[in-house]
């Protein structure tokens, strides 16, 4: 069912009232764009021309606007008309419409409704991708005064609203409207401002709420003990939300911080730079804006309740999201909340879905589609999916002769002249020999033979440093019940426990000391709590001393066969001693 239209989807001259108009100049000032283009009258009498994908579609120009016209709608259906005209999208806009194509597919979406549900939370795209824990962390808050909570992880269509790609966005947001309303849901819980306007402005029956106000009317239930002052960036979605405004200034205000306001703020708030998707035809626009707000914020930290908005910003100053500062306000101002960005944010997206769905929280669960999910059959039939996929992947790889590619004679042979796609075929292929569970040692010697002793390292450090990601990977978000049925006995169990208390450390002990399998380890590390990078970190820089020695050491078995004795074996011989001794003075040690 189609969507009904709303004034910002007006068509033709009515669409802003352009045509009144005075010429005063007062949004030219306070806009780059229209300083370029010239003033709304000009543009709707066709005195001058320009690019309507270069707007940001803010609404600051109508937030000055004296005579109340609204430059931003007429911006907006220009969008349109120009589309029409070329019959298809902008190619430049094809990462944000492949971002939101993700966002509304199967594979990332879920509906999870309780018995009784009447009311959801919809956290949006950027929330639960950048920061999955936030989201799970405020659904459980939520939980409180809303025992029969829903989660709806989907995208509101707000970039194909921006590109005017009106009859998609129609039909897209129509079925999440539908959807709802014909489960009993009365209320949308946002957390996105994208979100709620076009919740607002297109949800129909739909009421709608934002998490901060809902904070707001609550109790408060933590407090900063740093005394500081902040500024609130307000996004540009949100200039007309005054109660939202108010909300986050009180969440903040009770952290005992002292809000204090930027020039451009609540009604007169700024773009971050990527409204309408502009930053993608004029990638300037993200410094620039980032560059205005920090000479504004002067120094101050910038609470902001945006995700793509702390993202603009944190290159030029101190942003925090409003939801980090609520649920951690010690770690949000000092700055060391962990942020993931893409490709990760695809894979949190997943796996916060994953946990959402295993709950057992939902009495419904389904995917865009209308695909019903079970708690069962969908997690047991993507691990068996993937066990069967590393399994054949595995058996192709040894049946095609892949393991004896390990072979150090038959990689020399396979690399000869190709001196730039050598390494990086090296590199791949070391990569793959963890994942599928094959021999590391073969590679380290080969890696010695065919490169030398210091190429050689760095190639080989390179491709063990990738595998053992990939199959952490893999383990953290595609096949967690396989890994987690192979890992049995009291050593595994208290690995988890171990990494728990001392994070990085254990990872540090586990590469330097070989008492675990090594390719099973790096599924095993997926399961634990440490984060990526830190695993990353540790096993790069841990492994090193193995790879050093046995690559200083099959660096020189050329010329022992020649019958010398060069000092790269000496070397070798060393350091590889060093390695095999480090196990038992570990053992010793540890029983000490």
């Amino acid at each position: 069912m189609a969507v009904a239209n709303r004034t910002s989807m007006g068509t033709g001259r009515a669409a802003g009232n352009v045509h009144a108009c005075t010429g005063c100049n007062l949004c030219v000032k306070e806009c780059d764009f229209l300083q370029r283009s010239g003033n709304p009258r000009q543009l709707a009498d066709g005195l001058r021309e320009c690019d309507p994908f270069h707007c940001t579609l803010c609404g600051l120009c109508t937030a000055v606007c004296p005579v109340g016209i609204d430059p931003a709608a007429f911006f907006l259906e220009r969008r349109r008309e120009v589309r029409q005209t070329r019959g298809g999208d902008d190619p430049r806009h094809a990462p944000l419409i492949a971002y939101e194509r993700k966002g509304t597919s199967p594979a990332f979406t879920f509906y999870g409704l309780p018995e009784q549900c009447d009311t959801v939370l919809f956290p949006g795209c950027a929330l639960p991708g950048s920061r999955p824990g936030v989201v799970w962390g405020v659904y459980e808050e939520l939980k409180r005064t809303v025992p029969q909570l829903g989660i709806v992880l989907d995208c509101c269509l707000k970039p194909s609203h921006s590109l005017g790609r009106t009859g998609h966005f129609q039909a897209s947001f129509g079925e999440i409207k539908d959807y709802l309303l014909e489960r009993g849901i009365r209320k949308v819980l946002v957390a996105c401002p994208n979100c709620q306007r076009i919740f607002s402005e297109y949800g129909g029956n739909l009421t709608v709420e934002t998490v901060y106000e809902a904070f707001a009317a609550q109790p408060a239930t933590s407090h900063c003990s740093r005394a500081a002052s902040v500024v609130v960036h307000d996004p540009c979605v949100s200039r007309r939300m005054e109660p939202v405004q108010d909300a986050v200034r009180e969440l903040a205000s009770r952290q005992g911080l002292q809000v204090e306001e930027m020039r451009h703020a609540g009604r007169k708030t700024q773009c971050c730079g990527r409204g309408g998707g502009v930053n993608f035809v004029r990638p300037d626009t993200l410094a620039q804006a980032a560059a205005s707000r920090a000479e504004e914020a002067a120094g101050r930290p910038i609470v902001t309740y945006c995700a793509a908005c702390a993202e603009s910003y944190r290159s030029k100053a101190a942003t925090i999201h409003l939801l980090d500062l609520w649920l951690k306000p010690e770690e949000a101002l000092a700055g060391k909340i962990k942020v993931s960005r893409a490709p990760f944010t695809y894979l949190n997206r997943l796996a916060l879905k994953r946990k959402f769905r295993r709950s057992g929280k939902f009495a419904i669960m389904r995917e865009r589609g209308g695909k019903e999910l079970t708690s069962d059959t969908t997690g047991r039939l993507k691990a068996a999916t993937i066990l069967l996929l590393v399994a054949t992947a595995a058996a192709l790889f040894r049946l095609a002769g892949g393991s004896h590619l390990c072979d150090p004679a038959a990689l020399e042979l396979m690399l000869q002249g190709h001196e730039i796609l050598g390494p990086v075929l090296f590199i791949l292929l070391y990569g793959i020999t963890p994942v599928l569970f094959l021999p590391g040692l073969p590679m380290a010697i080969a890696a010695g033979l065919l490169f030398g002793p210091v190429w050689g390292v760095v190639y080989a450090i390179t491709g063990a440093t990738l595998g053992a990601s990939a199959s952490f990977l893999v383990a953290r978000y595609l096949a967690r019940d396989w890994v987690e049925a192979k890992l049995t006995g009291e050593m595994w169990k208290n690995l988890d426990q171990k990494v728990g208390e001392q994070g990085w450390k254990i990872v540090a002990v586990t590469r330097l000391v070989p008492l675990f399998p090594f390719n099973l380890l790096n599924y095993a590390f997926g399961l634990t709590r440490i984060p990526f990078w830190h695993y990353v970190a540790a096993s790069f820089l841990f492994m090193l001393p193995a790879c050093i020695a046995f690559i200083v050491f099959s660096s020189s078995l050329p010329a022992l066969l020649k019958g010398k004795a060069s000092p790269s074996l000496v070397i070798g011989t060393v350091l590889i001693s060093a390695v095999m001794l480090l196990p038992s003075w570990y053992r010793k040690k540890a029983a000490s």
